[in-house]
C-alpha cells in the first residue's frame, strides 16, 4: 500500500518520518497483542496504554465530529458507576466499573488515531490483527488436537478450542475481523499475497470450527458474505467482480471439505451435533437465556438505577447474555438508553459511510461488517468488555472522522478510488 501523494488526513500530518514509523508501530504492536488475553493485565491492556501516553505526548486530535461518541460513553459509565454504589465494596465490581471507564478511554483513543493517518494506521492494525489472529488460531488448534505436551488442558476448555483466550467463545468472535480481512486479500490481492493470507485464513476458520461457538460460526458466514457482497458492489471493473465470485466458490468449497474430514472424527462430531443444536437446556425455559431476557427487561422498566453491575446471577440462574439488557440491569435507564443509543448511532453512520470512495474504502467494509456482526451478537451474549468490540467501535469513528476530512481536501476527488484495492 503506497501513501504517498493521498489527499486528506494523510496529507494533514505533521511531523517527522520516523516519529510517523514509531506511532505506526504501536498501532501494530496494539493490534496484535490483542490475540493474548488469558493473563491480566494483558499484554492489550499494557500496549495500549503505553501507546496512548506517545501518542498523547506527541499529539492526538480531539475532532468535533467524535464529541457525540465522548458524550454518549460519559453517560454510560457515569449510569454504570451510579448502579454499582451499593457494591463497591466487593472487589470484582469495582474492576468491573474501572474496566468499563477503560474500555471507554480505548474508544477515543483508537478513534482519535485513526481519524489522522488513516490509510497507514488503518494497514497496520490489519497486518497486527492477523499475525495476532493467527498465532491465537493456531495455537488454538495446536491445544484442540494435543499437538504440544499440555497444550490440550491449558489451550482448550470444556472441549472446545479457547487458544491465547479465557473463552472459546471470544476466541471465535475476536478471529471474525482478521478472517475478513486475510479473505479479502484472498480474493483481490496478487497471486503470492493472496495464497499467504489464504494459509491464514485456513488457520483462523479451522480455529473458529473447533471452538464450537454457534455465533462465531454464523458470524464469520453472514459477515464475510454481506463483505463481499459490498466488495462486489463496489468493484471498479467486471475482472475484479469476477475474481471474488469465483474465489468465494472456491473457498466455499474448500471450508465444506475442511468441516467433511473434521466431522470424520467421532469426538469432533458428537461436539458439533451438540453444539449445533438449537434446543440447548440453557437456552429453553421460563429461567433460559431467552427468558431471562423478558423478565430481565420487564424488570427494568421498574428499576432507574438497575441492579448494579454483576448482579444479575443473584436473581437468575445465569448471567444476561444479552448486552442491551445488561446495560439496563447495571446502569439503569441511563446507561441502558445510552448504550443502545451509541450502536445504533454507529450503525447507521456505519451504512452512509458504505459506499463512500476513500481510499480506505476495501478495509472499512470489512471492519464494519465485523462489528456489524457483533453488534447481532450482542444480543445473545456479554459483549461489555470484549476488547477488540470497543477496538471496532472506536476505529469505526476515527474513519468517520478520516472520511469526513478527507471530503472536505480541494483535491479529494483525485485520489477518490481505493487505494487498497488491487
Amino acid at each position: 500500500m503506497a501513501y504517498t501523494g493521498i489527499a486528506g488526513p494523510t496529507a494533514a500530518i505533521t511531523g517527522s518520518p520516523r516519529l510517523l514509523a514509531v506511532q505506526r508501530l504501536l498501532v501494530w504492536l496494539v493490534a496484535a497483542s490483542g490475540a493474548i488475553v488469558f493473563i491480566e493485565p494483558s499484554p492489550y491492556e499494557i500496549m495500549t496504554l503505553g501507546a496512548a501516553v506517545l501518542f498523547c505526548a506527541t499529539g492526538l486530535r480531539m475532532r468535533l465530529v467524535l464529541m457525540p461518541l465522548l458524550l454518549l460513553l460519559v453517560l454510560i459509565n457515569i449510569g454504570y458507576s451510579i448502579g454499582a454504589i451499593p457494591f463497591y465494596d466487593k472487589s470484582e465490581v469495582a474492576n468491573w466499573i474501572a474496566t468499563s471507564w477503560y474500555m471507554a478511554v480505548t474508544v477515543m483513543f483508537f478513534a482519535m488515531v485513526m481519524s489522522e493517518d488513516t490509510p497507514a494506521r488503518l494497514d497496520m492494525l490489519r497486518s497486527g490483527l492477523v499475525v495476532g489472529a493467527v498465532v491465537a488460531a493456531a495455537s488454538a488448534v495446536a491445544g484442540y488436537l494435543n499437538l504440544v505436551p499440555g497444550g490440550y488442558d491449558l489451550l482448550t476448555l470444556y472441549g472446545r478450542a479457547r487458544g491465547t483466550f479465557k473463552d472459546p467463545n471470544v476466541l471465535g468472535a475476536f478471529l471474525i475481523l482478521p478472517a475478513l480481512f486475510a479473505l479479502q486479500s484472498v480474493v483481490s490481492d496478487h497471486f503470492a499475497k493472496a495464497c499467504r493470507n489464504g494459509i491464514a485464513f485456513g488457520i483462523m476458520a479451522l480455529a473458529i470450527l473447533l471452538a464450537f461457538s454457534r455465533a462465531a460460526w454464523g458470524g464469520l458466514a453472514i459477515t464475510a458474505a454481506f463483505m463481499l457482497a459490498m466488495m462486489i458492489l463496489t468493484s471498479r471493473t467486471p475482472a475484479q467482480r469476477s475474481r471474488i465470485v469465483m474465489t468465494s466458490v472456491v473457498a466455499i468449497v474448500l471450508v465444506v471439505l475442511l468441516i467433511a474430514v473434521l466431522l470424520s472424527f467421532d469426538s469432533t462430531a458428537d461436539m458439533f451435533r451438540q453444539r449445533a443444536s438449537f434446543d440447548q437446556s440453557y437456552d429453553e425455559g421460563r429461567f433460559g437465556r431467552f427468558g431471562r431476557h423478558i423478565l430481565g427487561a420487564d424488570m427494568a422498566l421498574d428499576l432507574p438505577f438497575g441492579i448494579g453491575p454483576l448482579q444479575f446471577h443473584n436473581y437468575f440462574p445465569e448471567d444476561t447474555h444479552n448486552s442491551y439488557l445488561n446495560a439496563f440491569m447495571s446502569g439503569g435507564w441511563l446507561a441502558g438508553l445510552c448504550y443502545p443509543t451509541l450502536i445504533a448511532v454507529t450503525v447507521v453512520l456505519g451504512f452512509r459511510h458504505l459506499l463512500k470512495p476513500v481510499p480506505w474504502q476495501r478495509a472499512y467494509l470489512a471492519v464494519f461488517a465485523a462489528f456489524l456482526g457483533t453488534v447481532g451478537e450482542a444480543f445473545i451474549i456479554d459483549t461489555d468488555h470484549w476488547r477488540h468490540f470497543w477496538m471496532m467501535l472506536g476505529t469505526m469513528w476515527g474513519l468517520f472522522a478520516a472520511a469526513q476530512a478527507y471530503k472536505t481536501q480541494p483535491n479529494s476527488t483525485v485520489s477518490a478510488a481505493p487505494v487498497d484495492a488491487p
